[in-house]
Order: structure tokens, then C-alpha cells, then sequence
């Protein structure tokens, strides 16, 4: 299984605010800090704003913040919110699946089973998680070259 590019991005951001708290960071400053595409940045942006993870202002003075806590941010959540799909093999896609041995594969109820046990242990962590005390110098010094 593999995240989708909007999804490792949305982490990124969310990372990104969560290491600068109480205050509004512009997305051509994520931008710079990752070496990504400020335009795809910005559709990732509004992706965040529209799941209620962050507000987003335009103009002068707009920019990107937190809309809650780190720690009420889970990151199964997140996944849930970026990922466009969670189809393992063609067989999840009912409507236009055309493997054969569906009705006599076991395949697909083993990954059910592990794409429910991977979100399930996203489930157990929340952004602030991810953000130690100890490890937001380094993280600053990391984005900030």
C-alpha cells in the first residue's frame, strides 16, 4: 500500500504548523521549507481547510494555521480525509471489477483486514505525536536551510 503524494503533503503541512504554533505561516514558505509545488501545495491546502484541519486566509495577511490542537488531530483522520481511495486490488472497486475468482478468493477479506488494521493504528496517534519538544530545533533547522 502506498499514500497518495496529496496525502504525504497534507502531513507535511500539518507538521509544518504543528512545529509553529500561534502563527499564521504563508504557503510559499511550506513551499520553500519542502521543495514542493506551491500550487499543489495550495489544492492540499483547501483539502486540510474544507476537513476543518486548519484555516486558511488569502491575501496579504492570509496564510495557513492550526484549526485545533495537535492533539485532537488524529492521523488516521487525516488519511481518511486525503486519500481519494483505500482500493487495495480491483476487486474492492465493485462496479467495475473483473476478476473471476472473486466469489472463491480469500484475498480480499485478508486486506480488508489489514487496510482496517493499518487505519486502526493510525487511529491510536494524533499529530502532537508526531511534534517532541525536543525534536523542534531540529526540525526548524531542517526546514529552514
Amino acid at each position: 500500500m502506498q499514500l497518495t503524494v496529496h496525502t504525504d503533503y497534507a502531513l507535511r503541512v500539518l507538521l509544518y504548523l504543528a512545529h509553529f504554533p500561534n502563527r499564521r505561516v504563508g504557503t510559499e514558505e511550506i513551499s520553500k521549507a519542502y521543495g514542493i509545488s506551491k500550487h499543489h501545495l495550495v489544492r492540499v491546502v483547501q483539502t486540510l481547510a474544507d476537513n476543518g484541519f486548519v484555516n486558511a486566509a488569502v491575501g496579504r495577511y492570509g496564510g495557513v494555521e492550526l484549526a485545533r490542537q495537535p492533539k485532537d488531530i488524529g492521523l488516521g483522520d487525516i488519511v481518511r480525509a486525503t486519500e481519494a481511495s483505500f482500493r487495495l486490488v480491483e476487486c474492492h472497486d465493485i462496479m467495475n471489477n473483473t476478476c473471476p475468482i472473486v466469489p472463491v478468493c480469500g484475498l480480499k477479506g485478508m486486506l480488508d483486514a489489514a487496510l482496517g488494521a493499518f487505519l486502526a493504528e493510525l487511529d491510536k496517534h494524533t499529530l502532537a505525536n508526531l511534534v517532541k519538544p525536543r525534536s523542534r530545533e531540529k526540525f526548524i533547522q531542517l526546514v529552514s536551510r
